[in-house]
């Protein structure tokens, strides 16, 4: 093993050989058993192979092999040194090999190590974009799961960072192709992922982009098979993707597809679905995700038949006024209880896909139908309008700091009452809370549910 004086006394050969440089192999492979050495040795070896690996093409594994070598030392200022080194050995065939190897170093627990691994990255990234991309998808498809999660999430933040003279058509076509291998076999997180990756490219930002993207959604939310609303997974699953769906979609990107595969498979077995969220109104989201794709539906094969369904969804959660008693009391023992938020985002969907069929409720046919609706929608109204005079009144004279403190307070309440919990009404599920979250999107922003007061019936 040579010594520190032999290390340098080596490198002054070589350095002073300047343009005849690679006549001296001898000289270089002493500085290569340099890694064989203690700590300064090792130190010195890390500087000394990178200066002068492209000189003595016919040592290059031999080279790479050592320098890795010191990438995996257990002192953590030699393997820093090598790993800042490494994209001086990214030259011709070899840049591949090192993308790789960089790639495997990303699940370092050291953040200096694995800043620098990610610059050096970067920087042969800039050299041969997808001679890079290679190393970096053959981990994610072949290697160990922590470096396959950490090499897409380097693609999913460092990717956007890249220059347009990087990122050319050629390299974007490169990272479509390899994801849709990659998209085989994906978790729910790893999907949510590429799809940052891909809609941020911008060879996908036209329409044709855009569709290909969509399709893509469709064919990891297994549309053509049919919906199991009792499977957690398939549920969550159908979910996830919608979500990454519907951003895609415009005037001119349509969500036919999608809002079909809702009324025909999902919307019938709205009560039944199961989630593994816990804590997640799962038809509240179903619902609100039905609204905001409604907006961009197309020409759709079984419109009346879909609409139908649609609509049987929302009377059921518009109910009728209940009959009196002669002495002028409910003759049931229990108001309805009405789902503000729920018949928001039905009515929206059902007046966005109606627009395609204006005659589906003037029709002769459904003459009963609509003299049922508009009772049934008066009756709701009212509710609604009975419920937004007690919230006024409830907030009168309270600031948004008041309000902050009694929920915080509520919620203490409730985690530290000894009291039994009450038992939750039948029917569809409703929201834990009396005020909701008010659905998000371009339908409405409206309030929450409510129980019917008596009052109304005064009304």
């Amino acid at each position: 093993m040579p010594t520190v004086e032999e290390l340098y006394r080596n490198y002054g050969i070589l350095a002073d050989a300047t343009e005849q440089v690679g006549q001296h192999k001898d000289a270089y492979q002493v500085i290569l058993d340099g890694v064989k050495g203690g700590t300064k040795e090792k130190r010195l070896a890390a500087q000394f192979i990178p200066k002068f690996f492209k000189h003595f093409p016919e040592l290059a594994d031999s080279a790479i092999n050592a320098q890795l070598d010191l990438c995996e030392d257990e002192d953590v200022s030699i393997r820093r040194q090598a790993i800042k080194e490494l994209p001086q050995f990214a030259t011709g065939e070899n840049l591949p090999r090192v993308a790789d190897i960089l790639t495997q170093l990303l699940q370092t627990d050291d953040s200096a190590e694995f800043n620098l691994v990610n610059n050096a990255l970067l920087s042969i990234f800039k050299m041969d974009a997808k001679g890079t991309l290679g190393g970096l998808f053959s981990q994610i498809l072949q290697g160990e799961d922590i470096v396959r999660e950490r090499a897409i999430k380097f693609l999913s933040t460092k990717l956007k960072t890249l220059p347009d003279e990087v990122l050319t058509k050629e390299v974007e076509e490169l990272i479509l192709t390899e994801s849709k291998k990659v998209l085989e076999d994906v978790t729910g997180e790893e999907f949510v992922l590429f799809m940052k990756i891909l809609s941020g490219l911008k060879s996908l930002q036209t329409v044709s982009g855009r569709q290909q993207l969509v399709e893509l959604v469709a064919e990891q939310a297994d549309l053509e098979q049919t919906f199991n609303p009792s499977d957690p997974d398939c549920v969550d699953r159908l979910l996830q993707c919608t979500r990454q769906a519907v951003p895609l979609f415009s005037k001119n990107v349509h969500s036919t597809r999608f809002v079909t595969y809702f009324c025909e498979q999902v919307l019938p077995n709205l009560s039944s679905l199961t989630t593994p969220v816990e804590g997640l109104d799962i038809q509240l989201e179903v619902l609100k995700l039905l609204a905001e794709m409604s907006s961009f539906c197309g020409d759709m094969e079984k419109l009346e038949t879909n609409l139908r369904k649609l609509f049987d969804k929302l009377l059921e959660y518009m109910p009728l006024p209940p009959e009196e008693a002669e002495n002028g009391e409910n003759a049931g023992n229990e108001e309805p209880k009405l789902q503000f938020s729920y018949v928001e985002c039905l009515l929206y969907s059902f007046h966005q896909l109606g627009r395609k069929l204006p005659d589906f409720l003037t029709a002769k046919l459904n003459a009963e139908k609509l003299k049922d609706f508009k009772i049934r929608l008066q009756y709701f109204a009212r509710g609604l309008q009975v419920y937004i005079r007690q919230l006024r009144l409830a907030l009168q004279g309270k600031t948004g700091e008041a309000l902050k403190t009694e929920e915080q307070k509520r919620a203490n309440e409730d985690t530290t009452s000894g009291s039994p919990p009450k038992k939750p009404p039948t029917g569809p599920k409703r929201d834990a809370r009396q005020i909701y979250n008010p659905p998000s999107g371009k339908y409405s922003s409206n309030l929450g549910n409510f129980n019917y007061e008596r009052s109304l019936q005064g009304k």
